[in-house]
């Protein structure tokens, strides 16, 4: 990951910083290794995810297709 820097405006760096590090995921990467998860834990919160992405993807499928 590589920014360039013009001038000295540290806040637009530090916003740009930041959008790349949310784009490529590493802030959601890093908050799930803060602590260590057993496999069995990590197994079940992986389960519920895909759960909850299925019903999401249900409701907008069935929003958009209301003549079914």
């Amino acid at each position: 990951m590589e920014i360039r820097v013009d001038g000295d405006d540290i806040e637009k760096i530090l916003r740009i910083f930041k959008r790349k590090l949310q784009k490529d995921g590493l802030m959601g990467e890093l908050k799930k290794r803060q602590y260590y998860e057993k496999p069995s834990v990590k197994l079940k919160n992986k389960i519920r995810e895909s759960l909850r992405k299925r019903a999401r993807n249900n409701r907008r499928w069935m929003k958009g297709n209301k003549n079914i």
